[in-house]
């Protein structure tokens, strides 16, 4: 069983669940200030696999995704055109997805790729055949992928065991960066079992969502590079899956997945929903922003219909 149907099936019983408590799932309203004029510009195809994961951007404003089970890293251009850029190897048995993406400065692309004896992150270059980084075999979901470019450092979450991992991209080397029960996934029978998502690095500390128990996470990095104490920075924010920094400051724009819905993440924690189904999520799983510009994935999941690319407009 791979571990994405583990994630729908389990993940299916925590919507039972809110909706039982009487919380709402989908809240009954389009966009809301400071989004506005939210727009699908792409639609995949689910039955080739096409349902993406993850984002990074492109300086011409192009969105860079991966479609997680079709193995493949795809471009889109703001105005929908859809191009494969590679296809990582098939792994020698069972099944394989692609997930967490990042872009370096000089274009090189980072992803995450969880696929047995292969598994671990992997540099796509244009005009090279995809090329593996540093072997993860062990880990047993990777996820999330973040770049530090100015200590040359990847940080990838591992969403089973609730870990964080630092990697080089220079050699190869690899070791466990943070662990701990704030990054764990909950226990018990509506765990979905997915705990550190996204992740992303801002002013000197690595921030983590843990989707099982709805939090928005900081770790500072201490001088010499090592995780420093986990603080929550947010509660309450169900099924959070990726997020991106709105400007300079802490406020987030947070993917909730199978609540269908972005969440606006004050620097106090407070949130508020910004967009719903109505502005076409579809399970949204990433969030990117350039500028006033959003870009959203949403991966259909559960919907099992329409993965898109939104783009919505951000007033201030």
């Amino acid at each position: 069983m791979d571990h994405h149907y583990r994630r729908r099936t389990l993940l299916s019983a925590l919507v039972v669940a809110g909706v039982a408590a009487g919380q709402a799932t989908v809240p009954a309203f389009a966009s809301t200030a400071p989004l506005s004029a939210a727009q699908e510009v792409a639609h995949f195809d689910i039955a080739g696999l096409q349902q993406p994961e993850n984002i990074t951007l492109e300086p011409g404003g192009a969105a860079d995704v991966t479609f997680n089970r079709a193995r493949q890293i795809a471009r889109v251009t703001p105005d929908g055109q859809t191009s494969i850029l590679a296809t990582l190897p098939a792994p020698a048995s069972g099944t394989a997805t692609v997930s967490g993406i990042v872009r370096a400065t000089d274009g090189t692309l980072y992803v995450n790729y969880n696929a047995g004896g292969r598994s671990g992150v992997w540099r796509v270059r244009s005009g090279h055949a995809p090329e593996q980084v540093a072997a993860l075999p062990d880990v047993k979901a990777l996820n999330g992928l973040a770049l530090d470019e100015r200590h040359h450092t990847l940080y990838a979450t591992d969403s089973s065991t609730g870990t964080v991992w630092k990697v080089s991209p220079s050699n190869g080397a690899t070791s466990l960066w943070a662990d701990g029960e704030a990054l764990e996934p909950s226990t018990g029978g509506h765990s979905s079992g997915f705990g550190a998502n996204g992740i992303k690095v801002h002013d000197d500390a690595v921030w983590v969502s843990n989707t099982d128990k709805g939090t928005l996470l900081r770790i500072p990095i201490d001088a010499h590079g090592a995780a420093g104490a986990v603080t929550t920075k947010a509660e309450g924010l169900t099924s959070i899956d990726d997020f991106a920094f709105v400007g300079h400051g802490d406020r987030v724009l947070a993917a909730q997945n199978f609540a269908g819905s972005v969440a606006l993440v004050d620097p106090d924690g407070t949130h508020r929903t910004v967009l719903t189904a109505q502005d076409g999520l579809s399970n949204p799983t990433s969030v990117a922003v350039r500028g006033k510009t959003v870009y959203v994935t949403s991966g259909a999941y559960f919907t099992h219909s329409d993965p898109n690319l939104l783009l919505a407009r951000l007033a201030h």
